[in-house]
């Protein structure tokens, strides 16, 4: 996903694309308490996303009706954290393993 966000006066905007479609985003964010919140809009439908500054990035979780996940983001000038992949890859190792025999796994 390629997102470009602007942060300014307790707002942010932006807009970006990914594998589904173009979207903007509307929201806010709290420096004190690190928190922030947004909407990804795209033509068809929302997505809602909560999370917290943390370092350079931010963690939380997104919801789009009774789905929800984590996500992290990070600036395009920091490649992400050194951990990101290895740790991507441990997950998806545990999640495989702990799946019952039957139906292809949707990913998350």
């Amino acid at each position: 996903m390629d997102l470009g966000l602007c942060f300014r006066a307790g707002r942010i905007t932006g807009d970006g694309a990914d594998d589904i479609n173009t979207f903007v985003i509307d929201g806010f964010y709290d420096v004190k308490k690190r928190e922030c919140g947004w909407r990804k809009i795209y033509p068809t439908h929302s997505i809602t996303y909560f999370g917290y500054r943390e370092g350079r990035g931010i963690w939380g979780t997104w919801e789009i009706g009774k789905s929800k996940g984590g996500f992290q983001i990070w600036p395009l000038s920091e490649g992400g954290p050194p951990d990101l992949r290895m740790r991507e890859v441990e997950l998806e190792a545990e999640e495989i393993v702990a799946l019952p025999a039957g139906p292809a796994r949707i990913g998350r």
